[in-house]
């Protein structure tokens, strides 16, 4: 398949959802739970004060639910696929012939993978993800859907810390990561999980990260970093800022800071 042009994956796929449907449930009940006590409060027992409170709460949390459940309905990859489109703007930026071994740093469901898969025929694809509870994600749940893309013959993952890679010094010809080195608690400084990440990457190999690069509270200042490692080395860096609001890669009503807001994408040759 052709780099640049959008890659669809299967909708057989179960490739999760950023809202998982655990959090929607919740909301939903807290909704119900709210009404039914506005209801009480106001209808059975006959007192304002709490009726008005509970049904002042009522109304904030329904809002943030219907707001939620938009944004779930957008990052769906059946319906609004705005992570696929995220993910696509990503690999469009991979400076990558495809011939090699590539690693997917945070897979999650493995959809980047998946992508990269799709879009490198000749490729080897590792995605390595730590899968904790309380991430709606498992290393099963990816190798099903290497199957549903037909590309598990060349796709492998397994559990690991982006932190403390399991992997040998240049092992990688190319490597990928989308909105995961923020996450990572095995690190203080965030800066070390992209070195971390560069450390496993051969010299002359691709790369494209991204992640919330232009908050400087988490990475400080980018254009430094990319001097840094330029001083380094690196034959080839680029750094975008506030990707969220490219070519309205992302809508509007979802670029918040509780949503994505400040995200930034570094890519080149090592």
């Amino acid at each position: 398949m052709m780099k640049g042009k959008k890659i669809i994956l299967s909708k057989e796929g179960n490739y999760g959802n950023w809202v998982p449907a655990n959090m929607m449930k919740l909301m939903w009940a807290g909704d119900i739970v709210l009404a039914v006590l506005t209801i009480v409060f106001a209808a059975v027992l006959k007192v304002a004060v709490p009726a008005w409170i509970t049904g002042v709460l009522l109304v904030i949390l329904l809002a943030y639910t219907l707001y939620m459940w938009r944004c779930r309905e957008a990052f769906d990859f059946n319906k609004g696929d705005v992570m696929g489109d995220v993910h696509q703007y990503l690999v469009n930026h991979l400076p990558w012939d495809g011939k090699g071994k590539l690693l997917d740093i945070g897979c999650g469901a493995g959809a980047l993978t998946m992508r990269c898969a799709l879009t490198y025929p000749e490729a080897e694809l590792t995605g390595m993800d730590y899968w904790g509870k309380e991430w709606s994600y498992a290393k099963e749940q990816c190798e099903k859907n290497a199957k549903v893309e037909k590309v598990s013959d060349r796709v492998s993952f397994q559990k690991g810390d982006a932190a403390s890679l399991d992997f040998a010094d240049e092992t990688f010809d190319a490597i990928v990561s989308n909105f995961v080195f923020h996450e990572v608690r095995t690190a203080k400084d965030k800066r070390d999980v992209v070195r971390e990440a560069f450390r496993v990457l051969k010299k002359g190999g691709a790369f494209a990260l991204q992640d919330m690069f232009a908050q400087k509270a988490l990475y400080g200042d980018m254009e430094q970093f990319v001097e840094e490692l330029k001083k380094a080395g690196f034959q080839e860096v680029h750094y975008i800022g506030n990707i969220e609001k490219q070519d309205g890669l992302v809508p509007g009503y979802i670029q918040t800071p509780w949503m994505i807001s400040g995200a930034g994408l570094i890519y080149g040759i090592k």
